[in-house]
């Protein structure tokens, strides 16, 4: 996760124009900044931002407004205040306005309750944030001040791992020469520390009287997001000093191993690099939100056509037959004729017919997905015991969008890596070490090894390292000379830096936690890097730093018998191909090596070294002075004259001993292992089937991500091929080689693109293989340019994997944003660092890991939890459910209202079009969505699932109907209203035509009013109350009791309706006393029920019958398959997809155009069973990959700290070693660190030592 050492000049033009005026223009833009130290009145003419961040959205006096405002953004709350509003007119309103009012306050007020309580918790993070200490220097004192109240021009003073509270310009420190040692973790993820330094001529300001005096103006670029770039000039004394990014200290850095440092602020608040890269937060809204919008409006418009029959009706009603009865019911005094009855009419009849869309459905949706959150937050399978962390559910929007996700963007370091190096297998001389095996000669898995190596004989011993195969302390203690020369090179060649504040309590300074693992291993085995003093001691004459062309690093050095040697380490393809013929059989045998360490996965690296005359030396050293003193490339000199030393070795190296020629000696190699989070293979692997497509987004090293790439799966042999793209003309030939192939389309035919059609994805999603995408940071600026993006998305899309490294968090969030635009998708972006909340906030769903970066990344996400692997569950239990319970509570919602509604639609031609009589009382049409129907629903969207958890993670193709939106979409919704209007018809006409002819017991009619609204109300809560037991899935205590329970409410309540004892305290109210008992007594009345409820269900039961029968999808077929036998089961697994716990992928997915049923494809799988003998089982071991053998030189540190080190300025000597350490003579780092801008170059002839116990 590290930020790009390079930018395209395109971004730095938009960051900061070439040249600068000296004042704001008229419309505000800053286009340069002017800071002057200790002079607040100054900074203030330029309204600087203040250093108070802000992330809440409301206060005490915007809250009400502008969040009602944001609410009646929704289609549905606006379309329930206008017919609130309607209501309240009594000329058209034949409801109380009661039933409408108090639902919309009610959901109003959840709402405002949720995004209030939401709210207080991002001003209790700025308030915590915002009122943090600091000392600033005011009036020549240094004062206490809150982060808030710190301004531009202020100088502050920081002490040891305190964090940075505004973006500074690094004056002086406590370490020598300026230096200061910073950790970036909240900025670029990067763990391992970092080096800052003043500009000389700040460095004596230490003390607080210069300080004060100090008046330093600097101008330089304005505010903008690049972490790595930083161009200004400090006008002090009538002298100017230019200012790069290695004198700035950004905020949300943190200062390490350094006592104190003053800074002067350059950035405060918003305008600090950090909130530069934190992107805009967004209101998120799922698919289904959408949709349902859409929805709304089609439904009011059908509710408006409604209106309009039930309207013209009314008026020819009145027109024809009302006339004629002026004096028995005549007009209301403000109607005057037909045509207004049937305007008013029209209202009238908007307001009856408006529970089509009740709002009591947006009730329930949010108790649902309350809900749904509870489970995910309850989780204990997603609980981390070891950190004590559970999953949270940080919002409650958008959980059934985790069944729906197609792409997901994640980070590397910390997410699918604990960032943590550990040191596992070397080959020296031929000889691999690392494996424990058994006395059968079997390798030992990890559970079955033994004790690890006993490294107690060492008292400087890391206690934390752990080694398994104790032969190879065996050979350091025998004295094997290949094996201590390969422990020699390993605390030599590197560029880490050694603390000791005690005796024996080392501590290592690491830019790159690989050096740190190297050094700490040799540390172990008996040859340990220390402070100056002790020991043997080797004089350091030149590092030869690393960089991403060269891909190696060497140092020369001194060794007490006089004689220079230069070691080397680097990636084999570089070093291998400088090896002498004479060692093909050891070069052999390495190569195997590294073929079998690559096929683990491990990180790869080879060491060698060469001895060197003085006379050689000296004219090389003579050269890369000269090159480290050229005004004009400077950078490609030096590489030049590295390249000399390190390749023409085979010439020039002569031996010290017998005359003999002594060539590049090659040792050995080292693999190194990205530690993994737990279960981060499998994880992929399982989404992979899921047809979920996973890229990596990361800062690091484009050999960093390539090997995780393979360790995690992503990556593998079987892929036609990588693409490793460096440049834009790359990945257009990885575009044309995707094409070509896939032009044969198999059988002999062959495909013929057609030049002018537009339609060149489905070429690519075609493609015949599998392919990989790895892109730089730099190629992706220029790819996703306006009239390139599509064209690489195109690309990207069409491969398997796609990792995209040394990218910014700003190209983060573009590259989700692009794939959000073009493709339609629901996309997941995963990370745990401050570097990755742009990222996190673009996609529609945001995860945060809680790692070791800090908090950033949880605070921005929707959902959090604490390993990689937890997000298997996240998405293929709880959101497949989710997204299933939403789509069936929608589904029957819909079914359900109109089957309600729709009657008063019928019975409208039946009553004179008078929209003041309904079918059903207004308590029943008041309780019905609140009372009657709407546990059984909840129940049903809380708690209902097709198959059981497991089951979802063993048949990830579970999860597609998600992602083709399947279970609830536009042809659905019209399926659902068009059952709902079927059951309207069939529960309106049947008891209609029962009552005009039938009787009574005693011989008297049955027909009236009252006695058809009971029964037409009881067969519809009968009808789809059992539509709801046929739609439930997954029954528990839970759903009986709801769904039985309020067919009791029902009858409870419309008994209590029509007795005595309502009718005695309401008589205005209740009049009807005793008319649901007598109308229920009748048996015609239930045989009309019993007749409308199995006419209404069984089509139903028919079409699901014929259905699972003929055409059953995935979920039938896994239902049906788990009441077979095992075996049987095993059978439906390899057709299905089903992945057991240990399991090879051999053959994807491939389109299957002529399959009948649910299966559009075949999955082929190899399920390598478990042996149950011990023996067999190790027969059984995974052979290693052997042809990719790949760099693991993937330091993520940046090129530099070898002339930091070189300089033998870069620490305080311990007091341990003074007494022992006399200074050698060093040219001035100073100078050459002005010499310089990227490259570290050291004076050859002088250099520090490099002390080692060996």
């Amino acid at each position: 996760m590290t930020v790009p050492k390079e930018m395209p000049e395109k971004w730095a033009r938009a960051g900061a124009p070439p040249s600068w005026s000296r004042k704001k223009p008229s419309w505000g833009t800053e286009e340069e900044r002017r800071a002057r130290a200790n002079d607040r009145e100054y900074n203030e003419k330029f309204q600087y931002a203040s250093n108070c961040i802000k992330t809440s959205k409301y206060n005490i006096l915007t809250f009400l407004p502008v969040n009602l405002f944001e609410q009646f953004q929704e289609v549905a709350n606006t379309y329930f205040l206008f017919l609130l509003i309607l209501q309240l007119i009594p000329q058209i309103s034949s409801l109380s306005w009661f039933t409408t009012i108090v639902p919309l306050v009610l959901v109003l007020t959840i709402t405002a309750v949720k995004d209030a309580t939401d709210d207080y918790f991002r001003h209790k993070s700025d308030n915590q944030v915002n009122n943090r200490q600091s000392q600033v220097l005011i009036n020549g004192i240094l004062q206490q001040e809150q982060w808030m109240n710190v301004c531009v021009g202020d100088i502050i003073k920081l002490e040891n791992n305190q964090f940075v509270a505004a973006d500074l310009l690094l004056l002086s420190s406590s370490e020598p020469h300026g230096l200061c040692y910073i950790e970036t973790a909240e900025l670029d993820g990067e763990t391992n520390m970092k080096v800052r330094q003043a500009i000389p001529v700040t460095w004596e300001l230490g003390d607080i009287s210069k300080l004060a005096k100090f008046d330093g103006e600097v101008i330089c670029e304005p505010p903008n997001n690049k972490l790595d770039k930083f161009s200004g000039t400090l006008y002090w004394k009538e002298n100017k000093f230019p200012l790069s990014n290695q004198n700035m200290l950004l905020r949300g850095c943190v200062l390490r191993n350094t006592e104190w440092c003053f800074g002067l602020v350059i950035f405060a608040g918003p305008d600090t690099k950090l909130m530069q890269n934190s992107g805009r937060t967004k209101f998120k809204r799922t698919s289904i939100d959408r949709l349902m919008n859409t929805l709304v409006l089609w439904i009011f418009g059908f509710l408006v056509c409604m209106g309009v029959i039930l309207a013209i009706g009314n008026a020819i009603w009145e027109h024809e037959v009302g006339m004629r009865f002026q004096v028995y019911l005549p007009w209301d005094e403000a109607v005057d004729s037909a045509f207004f009855s049937g305007f008013l009419s029209f209202w009238s009849y908007i307001i009856i017919l408006n529970t089509v869309v009740p709002i009591s459905l947006y009730v329930s949706v949010e108790v649902i997905r309350l809900g749904h959150s509870y489970f995910i937050n309850w989780d204990k399978k997603m609980f981390c015991a070891k950190k004590r962390t559970p999953a949270e559910a940080r919002t409650t929007t958008l959980n059934e969008e985790l069944g729906q996700v197609e792409y997901i963007f994640s980070d590397k370091t910390g997410t699918l890596t604990q960032n943590i190096m550990v040191f596992s297998k070397c080959s020296v001389h031929g000889r691999s070490y690392g494996d424990v095996f058994d006395v059968l000669g079997h390798k030992a898995e990890v559970g079955e090894r033994p004790e690890p190596v006993d490294f107690s004989f060492n008292p400087l011993a890391d206690q934390k390292f752990l080694f398994w195969d104790p032969t190879l302390l065996e050979a350091v203690k025998m004295g094997d000379p290949h094996v201590h020369e390969f422990f020699r090179l390993l605390s030599l060649c590197h560029t880490v830096m050694s603390e000791e504040k005690n005796e024996g309590e080392l501590f290592y300074k690491a830019q790159s936690p690989d050096e740190g693992a190297l050094v700490t291993a040799a540390r172990n085995f008996g040859f340990v890097f220390r402070s100056p003093g002790h020991s043997v001691t080797y004089q350091l004459l030149a590092i030869l730093d690393f960089n991403n062309i060269r891909k190696r690093m060497s140092v020369i050095v001194r060794n007490p018998e006089g004689k220079i040697r230069l070691y080397c380490k680097g990636a084999d393809t570089i070093l291998l191909d400088r090896l002498h013929p004479s060692t093909q059989e050891l070069l052999t045998s390495t190569t195997d090596h590294l073929n079998e360490y690559a096929g683990e996965g491990l990180r790869t690296l080879v060491l060698a070294y060469k001895d060197l005359d003085e006379e050689h030396y000296e004219e090389w050293a003579d050269r890369r002075l000269q090159a480290s003193l050229a005004q004009d490339s400077r950078e490609d000199r030096l590489a030049s004259v590295y390249e000399e030393i390190e390749s023409d070795m085979m010439v020039r190296a002569t031996a010290w001993a017998e005359g003999t020629l002594v060539v590049f000696q090659l040792l050995g190699a080292t693999a190194i292992e990205d530690k993994l989070q737990q279960g981060v293979p499998e994880t992929i692997a399982l989404l992979t089937l899921a047809n979920i497509k996973i890229w990596v987004l990361t800062g690091d090293k484009q050999e960093t991500a390539v090997n995780i790439g393979y360790s995690c799966k992503m990556l593998t042999d079987d892929m036609s091929e990588v693409f490793v793209v460096t440049a834009t003309p790359s990945w257009r030939k990885a575009r044309e080689k995707m094409v070509d192939p896939s032009r044969t389309v198999g059988n002999g035919f062959t495909y013929h693109e057609n030049p002018s059609s537009p339609k060149l994805t489905s070429v690519l999603e075609a493609v015949a293989g599998e392919y990989a995408l790895v892109i730089n940071g730099h190629s992706l600026a220029h790819a996703l340019e306006a009239d390139m993006e599509l064209e690489f998305l195109e690309t990207a899309c069409a491969c398997k994997a796609v990792i995209c490294c040394r990218v910014t968090p700003l190209q983060k969030a573009q590259v989700v944003e692009l794939v959000k635009k073009y493709k339609k998708a629901v996309t997941l972006a995963i990370g745990d660092g401050a570097n990755d909340v742009s990222m996190i906030k673009t996609a529609h769903i945001g995860v945060g890991i809680s790692g070791q970066e800090g908090i950033q990344a949880v605070l921005a996400s929707d959902y959090s939890f604490s390993q990689f692997k937890f997000l298997q569950r996240l998405l293929l239990v709880h959101g497949r459910w989710s997204y299933l319970r939403m789509c069936k509570f929608l589904c029957y919602f819909f079914y359900k209202n109109f089957a309600f509604t729709m009657v008063h639609f019928w019975f409208g031609f039946f009553c004179g079009f008078s929209a003041q009589v309904t079918v059903y009382d207004q308590y029943f049409i008041t309780l019905y969505n609140i009372v009657y129907t709407s546990l059984p629903v909840l129940a049903m969207g809380v708690f209902d699932q097709d198959v059981p958890e497991q089951r979802s993670m063993e048949y990830p193709k579970l999860y597609e109907p998600g992602q083709l939106n399947l279970l609830f979409n536009k042809r659905e919704f019209f399926i659902c209203i068009a059952q709902g209007i079927y059951t309207s018809v069939l529960m309106f006409f049947i008891p209609y035509g029962v009552f005009a002819e039938a009787t009574r017991d005693d011989g008297t009619q049955l027909a009236d009013y009252q006695s058809f609204a009971v029964t037409v109300a009881t067969s519809l809560v009968i009808v789809v109350s059992v539509q709801i037991g046929l739609d439930t899935g997954y029954w528990t205590a839970i759903n009986h009791f709801f769904i039985w329970g309020s067919v009791a409410v029902y009858f409870a309540i419309l008994f209590a309706m029509h007795s005595n004892g309502l009718f005695d305290m309401f008589p205005n109210q209740f009049r009807f006393v005793g008319n649901a008992q007598n109308t229920l007594a009748q048996p015609a009345v239930w045989l009309t029920i019993a007749l409308t409820t199995v006419v209404c269900i069984l089509p139903v039961v028919a079409f699901r019958f014929l259905k699972l029968n003929l055409r059953p999808d995935l979920s039938d077929t896994v239902r049906s398959r788990r009441l077979k036998a095992p075996r049987a089961r095993t059978l439906a697994a390899a057709a299905l997809g089903s992945v057991p716990p240990v399991l090879e992928v051999v053959v994807p997915m491939l389109p299957c155009p002529g399959a009948l049923g649910p299966f559009s494809g075949v999955v082929r799988y190899t399920q390598l069973v478990r042996k149950k003998q011990k023996a067999q089982h190790r027969c059984m071991r995974r052979v290693g990959r052997t042809g990719s053998r790949r760099s693991g030189y993937a330091f993520s540190h940046q090129e530099g700290f070898g002339e930091l080190i070189m300089s033998g300025k870069n620490m305080r000597l311990s007091s341990l070693a003074l007494s022992s350490f006399t200074a050698r003579s060093s040219s001035s780092w100073i100078e050459s660190l002005r010499r310089r801008k990227s490259d570290g170059a050291s004076s050859p002839g002088g250099g520090a030592d490099k002390p080692l116990k060996g």
